[in-house]
């Protein structure tokens, strides 16, 4: 194993692993290595779209240790566990509307204590912004139309002035109908306009077709 550029992400050939924080639990089939007396879990860019962005040329600071997160869309977990792997110390607020993926996602808090899922609806960030308070980071991979508005809602909800966003745009929930780079430049002037300001945007291919990451700084 060695080190990567990303802090805490370790790198064994072209693969990408964290620390496994439960020692030989896996989350979705993941592989596991042992180095050193330490386990590894491999962080599968098929599965997860913030390895893909890694993979893809994203710098350093997008990992940077934030004091707590929000994190919108969690689904089954997969991505929540790594980021629970790379930051143990901080809290990680994972908001998730399904039943049907939030009881995979509360089975897997029982084991991390630093993920603290929520049943609800992103759209509605009133409803838990007494719950997750001030954060630093707010992470969304919400495959709905409105994306930009529920990033906007909720950083105004719950993100800190000096807070970060990373937003997983799903293009084709958006509309079926318009190019892709239409639809990033649009969701780009929308978040400008909110304030923010646009540190980077990669494409998530071949990884996730119709994908874009936008990485969003004060």
């Amino acid at each position: 194993m060695e080190p990567s550029r990303w802090p805490e992400v370790w790198r064994e050939g072209r693969a990408l692993y964290t620390r496994n924080a439960v020692p030989g639990v896996k989350v979705y089939g993941e592989s596991l290595r042992s180095a050193g007396g330490v386990e590894y879990r491999e962080w599968d860019p098929w599965r997860s779209k913030l390895a893909a962005l890694l993979v893809n040329g994203a710098p350093a600071e997008v990992l940077a240790r934030p004091r707590a997160v929000l994190y919108l869309g969690g689904a089954h977990g997969t991505t929540a566990s790594h980021l629970s792997d790379l930051w143990p110390a901080s809290p990680i607020y994972v908001i998730e509307k399904s039943p049907s993926s939030f009881g995979p996602l509360l089975a897997l808090s029982r084991k991390r204590p630093n993920l603290l899922p929520i049943l609800a609806d992103a759209q509605l960030p009133e409803r838990y912004r007494a719950d997750v308070g001030e954060v630093e980071l707010l992470y969304q991979d919400v495959a709905q139309r409105d994306q930009t508005r529920i990033f906007r809602e909720n950083a105004e909800a719950c993100l800190s002035r000096d807070g970060r966003g990373l937003v997983m745009l799903k293009v084709r929930s958006v509309t079926q109908r318009r190019a892709t780079s239409a639809i990033v430049k649009e969701s780009r002037a929308e978040l400008a306009s909110s304030g923010f300001r646009v540190a980077g945007e990669w494409s998530l291919g071949p990884f996730a077709r119709d994908h874009v990451a936008i990485l969003l700084a004060p």
